[in-house]
């Protein structure tokens, strides 16, 4: 299949894309998708929204940050802030106490929890519940919530029972 907008090259990329309501998909080689993908991030302002989104950091915060760096790849918090984009899946892990509250606020949770194939085991939907849990058990014994971390505990407690060892 040849590239949409230049019927020169092969389509490698294919976009479905969604303006008023309505879909169209176009299928571009590895050159015109670079170009609009630079269209769409001057049009979108991805960096500009997650820098926002980033500024409503503690100031305390903010000057922790300055100086933060990803261990694998030497990106910086400030750089990053700056470009809109992480530079390696090690940025998650060294700029983690940043990234949660932006993640929070654009995605309204700190985890992806997208839908399950309809073959997925009993297991597998019960690891899962018990990795989540685990989570918020974590999450409500720093903010010393303890009273909701008891009942997590249970919960865990009894789906962990149920398990065969």
């Amino acid at each position: 299949m040849l590239c949409d907008l230049c019927n020169k090259n092969q389509a490698t990329v294919h976009l479905t894309e969604i303006i008023d309501e309505q879909m169209s998909e176009l299928h571009l080689c590895e050159e015109c998708a670079r170009k609009k993908s630079i269209q769409m991030e001057q049009q979108f302002g991805l960096a500009d929204l997650l820098a926002g989104l980033a500024e409503f950091a503690k100031p305390e915060e903010t000057a922790d940050a300055a100086s933060l760096k990803c261990s694998n790849c030497g990106l910086s918090y400030k750089e990053f802030k700056r470009v809109g984009r992480l530079g390696c899946g090690e940025c998650y892990s060294s700029f983690r106490k940043y990234l949660s509250p932006l993640l929070k606020k654009i995605h309204g949770a700190t985890q992806h929890v997208g839908k399950f194939p309809s073959k997925v085991t009993v297991k597998t939907k019960k690891k899962l519940s018990l990795a989540e849990l685990r989570m918020r058990l974590h999450s409500a014994i720093e903010k010393e919530e303890f009273e909701e971390a008891a009942r997590l505990r249970d919960k865990i407690r009894e789906l962990e029972k149920d398990e065969p060892k």
